[in-house]
């Protein structure tokens, strides 16, 4: 059957906003059709105008209810932050008395796959400036996770974040998924690691999503509602100068790119903790330019050790020579295993930044800290924020983990291990049954 020409423009009808005309009073707008509906109503994720349009333009920067631009005298530290491009320093402190943070952030499951590499990166050996140990945040998902190796980073304190408890491949999953979907698979694998990893002091308070798929406004009002504290799934393009963290009180100042541009179009007391795309050209001074990529294993044209240690060091580089905004390497680790001079290249980097004496490598939580009470450079010894997770306490909770064979009614056929210090469940946790315990009629 043939669709009319009119059928079809009524499929992506715009509402007339700028063509109100008198027609709609104050606090409604005018659908595509002339009718005239509260404005609350645009981009709420369900059609009220009988053409459909008033969810046909819902974008950062067409959204009619989307966040007003950053107003200084609105937002101030701690609790917000923004500036016009994004780049203005906290606390209006010089570049040069600002620390270098440097966060190394691992997204997927920890396992035996990967800990003998965390263990060597993070070794205790790395000393950041103030005599704090080098720090890393890990996104943690769920399946094939090691709980007690969660457990043991976490009370060397490294910062465990949520990165969803099925990983799952599509990509459309992720960006289209409902406000329950973010709610089980980012609050309930919070749930998960808390029980399962005895993480009881409520530092889980970060979320990634996976493939970077943002998903919009409602991922953002499932974080508000649950007290997530930050996201780092947005990206913003490569700039001359690196864009600073921000909060999403006000809209965000770079273009929504990647992401299929589903980033919050709305007003959130969250903190976006934004990947800033690497230069990843192999000499910056004579190349062409080429498009920046977002995770470092994204970075297609890196397949040397040489290549991978000269891009660091531009990339350092560039945030030491403007205005030092917090440089976010964010890797899989199975990139970083894939060559032994990759791994290498990096323990390298680290120990050539940390004999500077004005770099740090600290947690996504550690820059929030640091941005909510920015501090000079001479004054960090002290700062107190940094010194909480100092000393590493105590001993490893078991060192012979339980190893729970388990199945679950929502994965038919599989038999999982779920490695834990505390005891199994009776079935393997997931999505409708985060704790384990089993569905509840």
């Amino acid at each position: 059957m043939l669709h009319s020409i009119a059928s079809y423009r009524n499929l992506l009808r715009l509402p007339q906003i700028h063509q109100l005309l008198g027609r709609a009073r104050l606090g409604k707008l005018s659908c595509g059709n002339g009718e005239c509906i509260d404005k609350a109503l645009f981009c709420d994720d369900k059609p009220d105008c009988k053409d459909g349009s008033d969810e046909n333009a819902c974008t950062v920067d067409s959204d009619p209810n989307r966040a007003p631009e950053c107003d200084p005298t609105q937002c101030s530290l701690p609790d917000c932050y923004c500036s016009a491009d994004g780049t203005r320093i906290p606390g209006e402190l010089e570049a040069i008395n600002v620390p270098q943070m440097i966060t190394l952030t691992f997204n997927g499951a920890m396992n035996t796959d990967n800990i003998d590499l965390y263990e060597e990166i993070f070794s205790g050996l790395r000393l950041n400036p103030n005599g704090c140990q080098a720090k890393g945040t890990f996104f943690v998902s769920h399946k094939y996770t090691n709980y007690s190796a969660v457990q043991d980073f976490h009370r060397r304190g490294h910062e465990i974040s949520s990165f969803s408890v099925t990983s799952k491949d599509s990509s459309k999953y992720w960006t289209e998924g409902s406000y329950d979907d973010w709610l089980a698979e980012m609050a309930g694998n919070r749930l998960i690691i808390e029980r399962f990893a005895n993480i009881t002091d409520g530092s889980i308070i970060g979320v990634r999503a996976p493939y970077l798929r943002v998903g919009g406004n409602k991922q953002f009002d499932m974080m508000a509602d649950q007290f997530f504290v930050y996201d780092s799934s947005i990206t913003a393009p490569l700039g001359r100068v690196p864009i600073w963290p921000y909060t999403l009180y006000f809209r965000m100042p770079h273009k929504c790119i990647g992401n299929a541009q589903n980033c919050a179009s709305r007003s959130h007391p969250i903190w976006e903790m934004v990947i800033n795309e690497l230069d990843r050209r192999d000499d910056p001074t004579f190349d062409e330019s080429l498009p920046g990529c977002h995770m470092v294993d994204s970075c297609t044209n890196i397949a040397t050790g040489e290549q991978f240690g000269r891009m660091l060091r531009h990339n350092v580089d560039r945030h030491l020579s403007t205005n030092r905004a917090p440089l976010g390497l964010h890797f899989g680790a199975s990139w970083l295993k894939s060559k032994k001079e990759f791994k290498n290249e990096l323990i390298k980097f680290m120990d050539e930044m940390i004999a500077r004496n004005d770099v740090y490598f600290v947690t996504m939580l550690q820059v929030i800290q640091w941005m909510q009470n920015p501090t000079e450079l001479s004054a960090l010894r002290d700062f107190q924020e940094w010194k909480e997770k100092c000393d590493v306490k105590g001993q490893p909770f078991c060192s012979l983990p339980n190893a729970c064979p388990l199945t679950t009614r929502e994965l038919p056929g599989e038999i999982l291990r779920l490695h834990t210090c505390m005891e199994c469940p009776n079935n393997y946790p997931w999505i409708l049954d985060p704790t384990g315990d089993g569905f509840s009629n």
